[in-house]
């Protein structure tokens, strides 16, 4: 039995003013932030698993006016070492990574989207720590004034 090939199905084109048309690609790109250091002149982007590196290279040239040199990829197999509540195999779904090396002189460095505030050292001491948690327990440990005198285990 032959296995079937599945191509990638693009739109027909359609009669209309040309100048209402909106083209919007029929694949997605996410930029990844890399989970080992890269080169500074390459990107990681997980994309569609119909792309090919052509696909690739285009979309970023045409689209976005990035000078591409050279793309690849790699599929990554999804795990299946789950199982749901019916005791069969759960497995994540496979996608496809493509590291994309930039032109001449382009660099990218990966956007910081959640910067910590900067605190100062003294601000971090251990003295400090210290000393407000040992103001909290005895704030804690003072017990109700208005009980006069009355431990706080004798409840009413």
């Amino acid at each position: 039995m032959a296995a079937r090939v599945r191509r990638a199905v693009y739109p027909l084109f359609q009669p209309g003013g040309p100048q209402l048309r909106l083209f919007r690609p029929d694949f997605f790109m996410a930029a990844v932030r890399p989970g080992v250091p890269q080169p500074a002149d390459t990107a990681q982007f997980r994309v569609s698993m119909e792309m090919t590196k052509v696909d690739i290279k285009n979309y970023l040239e045409k689209i976005y006016n990035v000078p591409v040199v050279a793309v690849r990829t790699r599929i990554q197999y999804g795990a299946h070492n789950r199982r749901n509540h019916k005791n069969q195999r759960v497995k994540k779904p496979d996608y496809k990574v493509a590291y994309v090396q930039l032109g001449q002189g382009q660099t990218f460095q990966f956007p910081n989207l959640f910067p910590e505030k900067e605190q100062t050292p003294e601000a971090r001491s251990f003295d400090d720590f210290k000393n407000k948690y040992l103001e909290k327990e005895k704030q804690r440990q003072r017990g109700d004034p208005r009980r006069g005198g009355v431990p706080d285990w004798f409840g009413l």
